[in-house]
């Protein structure tokens, strides 16, 4: 079992999240993606983990392909990952565990709108779920599943299954590419609880893409690309007043 964490700027989360993932896991891949603000000096202190660095930033995307690239090399059967600023709690890697061991899924995806159970300091940021909805919507009408989160990085996946994929998508939109080649591939999906956690309101993402309507656009392209225009087209009106 591997354990990975994409990180990007996370020197204030870097310290805590590595101790408490240390205590669930003994494999541990940290890929630095072009970190500026002292995160790759602080990783050099861990001898228990393993590092892929980036000279620059090259996009979320790249970072869990290359997650997916190092577990395929290795003795790995699955890999799970999770983000390094709190919005995962480390402490439910081993429901993680549990869910695997059940050997009916070949990607185990966290949800944080299954059971609403709110972690955070603060209230979600509603545009982010406004757009995670939408998102959610016109994947499961395409696609025939029944997502309830589309974004959330806190997974399981079976390195046999995922060695299938063809990924290239190396921005935020990578999940959205991801669950289009699951499908396709005939992957396995299921969606676990994990909290909803959000405790800094000034974090958000970065140049244009921190305007929701250009996220929205940005997501609703991708699934455009791979799925074909009419894809997302806006669902008829109800002829009811």
């Amino acid at each position: 079992m591997l354990i990975a964490i994409p990180i990007y700027n996370e020197h204030n989360y870097v310290d805590d999240i590595l101790q408490i993932v240390h205590r669930f896991a003994k494999n541990i891949l940290v890929v630095d993606d072009g970190s500026t603000d002292g995160t790759s000096e602080l990783l050099k202190r861990y001898g228990f983990i393993k590092v892929v660095s980036h000279k620059k930033n090259l996009g979320y995307g790249r970072s869990i392909m290359d997650i997916f690239e190092f577990s395929g090399s290795g003795k790995f059967d699955w890999v799970i990952t999770l983000d390094c600023d709190y919005q995962h709690e480390p402490s439910y890697i081993p429901f993680f565990y549990r869910e695997i061991a059940k050997e009916d899924a070949d990607i185990i995806s966290g949800s944080r709108y299954l059971n609403e159970l709110n972690l955070g300091s603060i209230k979600p940021p509603k545009q982010r779920v406004a757009i995670n909805r939408e998102i959610a919507r016109i994947l499961n009408n395409n696609l025939g599943i029944n997502l309830t989160d589309s974004f959330c990085g806190f997974k399981a996946y079976k390195v046999k299954a995922i060695r299938k994929l063809m990924l290239t998508e190396q921005g935020y939109g990578f999940p959205l590419q991801l669950w289009i080649y699951a499908v396709r591939a005939g992957l396995k999906i299921r969606e676990i609880p994990v909290p909803l956690i959000y405790h800094d309101s000034k974090r958000n993402f970065t140049g244009s893409l921190e305007k929701p309507k250009v996220r929205l656009n940005y997501y609703k392209e991708i699934i455009q690309r791979e799925l074909g225009k009419d894809a997302v087209a806006d669902p008829p009106k109800s002829e009811n007043p």
